[in-house]
């Protein structure tokens, strides 16, 4: 059975965002790290070398397979933010529909920049992804 290959890793978020070339990706970043960190009550860390997640939960699939995984969590990849939202946005067609410009993949949002979007409506988002998961699974504060 293969592992998990996201995993939390030493790397403190804030070094990593210093490499985040694109200014206004970087400022964006600075600002999810915020709020997610203000919505979970946990403290940001890098899983694998280029997502910052918070909080951590432990699934257990009817195959057998097992692991962790973030509650919550970024990645200021150099075409656009990816923000997921674990439970995915399968329910969220209101808050999408007033959210602004975006791309969707199932437990992936993609946004250009933060400009783009309404941040009261993506940290509802945010917030209601995390208290699905919290209800749904064992989750760890971190």
């Amino acid at each position: 059975m293969a592992d998990n290959k996201t995993r939390p890793t030493e790397v403190d978020p804030h070094d990593f965002l210093d490499t985040v070339e694109n200014p206004t990706r970087r400022s964006d970043a600075e600002v999810l790290l915020e709020m997610m960190k203000r919505v979970t009550g946990c403290e940001p860390r890098m899983w694998g070398p280029s997502i910052i997640g918070f909080g951590r939960y432990h699934y257990r699939y009817d195959s057998g397979r097992e692991g962790d995984s973030m509650i919550t969590g970024f990645s200021p990849r150099k075409a656009n933010l990816v923000i997921y939202v674990m439970p995915g946005y399968e329910d969220r067609t209101e808050q999408l529909d007033a959210l602004g410009k975006h791309r969707l993949g199932k437990s992936c949002l993609y946004v250009n920049k933060l400009a783009d979007v309404d941040l009261s409506v993506l940290e509802r988002i945010v917030a209601d992804g995390v208290a699905e998961m919290r209800s749904a699974y064992e989750t760890f504060e971190e």
